[in-house]
């Protein structure tokens, strides 16, 4: 598939992973209190924006300032994660059957995934289970969408115009400019069918983010140095209850 090109390698990000899991290890050994809770970002894109650069360069922004891993989440991995049992277990020890914010997020699901329940409830728990212990950036996934209920989740969108994401989508797949608006609007009328008739939102609507960004006008540094500042200032701050989205 076409996008596949755009996605960082997974052994990669496994690895991250793992290093990921063995701090947690490590830091959940020596503390004794509750810790502060960490944050848990999500990336949505318009197909043809440049929403792994901003990911990756955010990543490394985000252990610059916090001294901490951090850990890049998409399906890719999601996947790879599910056939390596040991992580699987690492990922779901701190989540329970019964996890209250599984249950709200599942219950405003279409009725449309009872068709596949079981394998997009498994894919929720990995989600839910990392975006609750924080330090990840979730791109795609409906990822904004899934942890919306978490109160230190914060979700980001990309946007851009025609014209900047066939150049874009032309140039990194090495095809011709017609070629890539056919690509984009059928993975974009993918994406926007999944998440309506999935999981009941709009992925266009404004509310569900906390900040755009038009990437035709704005590169993926900048962007990345934006959310960096955004959420490092929120986490120093004096936490105020969110209003997360119905």
């Amino acid at each position: 598939m076409p996008e596949n090109m755009f996605i960082p390698s997974v052994d990669l990000r496994i690895g991250s992973l793992e290093e990921y899991n063995r701090r947690q290890k490590e830091k959940a050994a020596l503390q004794h209190h509750k810790s502060k809770p960490r944050p848990c970002l999500t990336i949505s894109r318009e197909f043809g924006c440049e929403g792994y650069p901003v990911a990756e360069l955010l990543r490394e922004l985000m252990m610059q300032r916090t001294g901490d891993e951090w850990v890049l989440i998409d399906k890719a991995i999601l996947e790879a994660v599910a056939q390596r049992h040991n992580i699987s277990e690492d990922i779901l020890r701190h989540l329970g059957e019964k996890n209250h914010i599984l249950d709200e997020v599942l219950a405003t699901f279409s009725p449309r995934w009872k068709s596949d329940q079981e394998y997009f409830q498994h894919l929720c728990r990995y989600v839910i289970s990392l975006a609750e212990q924080g330090n990840v950036i979730i791109i795609e996934l409906g990822g904004g969408i899934i942890t919306r209920h978490i109160e230190h989740s914060y979700h980001f969108r990309l946007y851009g115009s025609q014209e900047f994401k066939i150049r874009t989508v032309a140039h990194r797949l090495n095809i011709e400019p017609e070629e890539a608006e056919k690509v984009i609007r059928r993975q974009q009328k993918l994406r926007d069918h999944f998440h309506r008739d999935f999981l009941n939102q709009d992925n266009h609507d404004t509310a569900l983010y906390d900040m755009l960004f038009n990437n035709a006008r704005i590169e993926p540094g900048r962007i990345a140095r934006t959310i960096a500042d955004f959420v490092t200032s929120i986490s120093q701050a004096t936490p105020i209850k969110k209003n997360r989205h119905s």
